[in-house]
């Protein structure tokens, strides 16, 4: 399956939309424009859209949890938005590896969740 990445950003909320299985690759498109947003804020909210999301592969697993521990103070609050149960799984298990508050909606939750970031 194909992964696509799109990011959005409104101030200091980074908008990143998920489908597919995420890879190495994607996140060397990603990781730059967070850093930027991160340099120009100090502190940023990230709005994580799961459509069909897949998971990562080994490769994005690890980069990712690279990427965690070196901006672990940098993300002030996580909005996860999916359908599936493992993806509320997925948050509840992050929430150890950062010291942003993470919250999970529902699909359905999206303007919910936009809200809650800009708050």
């Amino acid at each position: 399956m194909t992964t696509h990445v799109d990011e959005k950003i409104y101030g200091k909320v980074m908008e990143v939309h998920l489908n597919g299985t995420l890879t190495k690759e994607d996140y060397a498109r990603f990781v730059p424009d967070t850093e930027e947003l991160i340099r120009q804020h100090e502190k940023i909210r990230m709005l994580i859209i799961m459509d069909d999301f897949q998971g990562w592969d080994a490769g994005a697993l690890w980069e990712d949890i690279k990427w965690d521990m070196k901006h672990f103070n940098h993300i002030e609050r996580v909005a996860a938005v999916g359908d599936r149960k493992w993806e509320k799984w997925m948050c509840s298990f992050c929430k150890p590896f950062t010291t942003a508050t993470v919250r999970y909606f529902d699909m359905a939750q999206l303007p919910e969740a936009r809200a809650w970031l800009n708050e």
